[in-house]
């Protein structure tokens, strides 16, 4: 790809005033810049969510069949570092659909039973406590298509391979990059040429570049 063919700004952009259809967008062109474009064979199929359907007893929502048809099963955007469910992993808990787990199995993300009917729901977050007394789902993103996107890119980053950084506590944003929309909970995103940074919470950075120029430089 040139770099004309993806506008990463534009395109957070348009996921936080859009529909699900942009996140999506996003997804595409972030996976076929920062990595390799998907395929059908990334997702799972209709057969795949209609039997975890049948066994939760539930229809699942749209916007959440969508995003594992259409990059479930790519694991850099997946499961670099936290894990997207399988189908057939998906579960309930304390009135939630979960969908995601920590590595470490310290946080479960979901979307609440009240909530499944709605196309694109909001989601939930639960830390894992030792007083289980002391467990509440919490807000997480407005949108499940948001939170598929800021997980993609997140995940992307997050891979450990030869084109991902990954910063000491304390190191300062490089310099000569721009903030991109803030697009993801307590996330803020920069951009340079052929370099991503993500800023996680204030404290966590990671960064990735597409080429080993631009690795060099940052």
């Amino acid at each position: 790809m040139n770099d004309t063919d993806f506008d990463i700004g534009a395109a957070m952009a348009g996921t936080l005033r859009g529909g699900r259809g942009d996140a999506w967008a996003l997804v595409r062109g972030f996976a076929a810049y920062w990595g390799e474009p998907l395929t059908p064979e990334d997702g799972f199929t209709d057969a795949d969510l209609d039997a975890a359907e049948q066994r939760l007893g539930l229809r699942l929502p749209v916007a959440l069949r969508e995003a594992y048809r259409l990059f479930g099963r790519r694991a850099d955007l997946t499961s670099s570092q936290d894990v997207l469910l399988t189908p057939d992993e998906l579960h309930l808990l304390d009135g939630a659909l979960v969908y995601r787990a920590e590595n470490q199995g310290c946080a479960h993300w979901g979307v609440l039973l009240d909530d499944l009917a709605q196309e694109d729901p909001p989601t939930v977050a639960r830390p894992d406590l030792a007083d289980k007394s002391q467990e509440r789902w919490e807000p997480w993103e407005e949108r499940f298509s948001t939170a598929a996107a800021v997980m993609a890119m997140s995940e992307k980053l997050l891979e450990d391979d030869e084109f991902g950084v990954f910063y000491e506590a304390g190191d300062e944003v490089p310099d000569g990059l721009v903030e991109l929309p803030a697009l993801g909970r307590d996330f803020r995103w920069f951009a340079g040429p052929d370099v991503l940074v993500l800023l996680i919470e204030e404290s966590l950075m990671v960064a990735r570049a597409r080429t080993e120029d631009a690795l060099d430089a940052l």
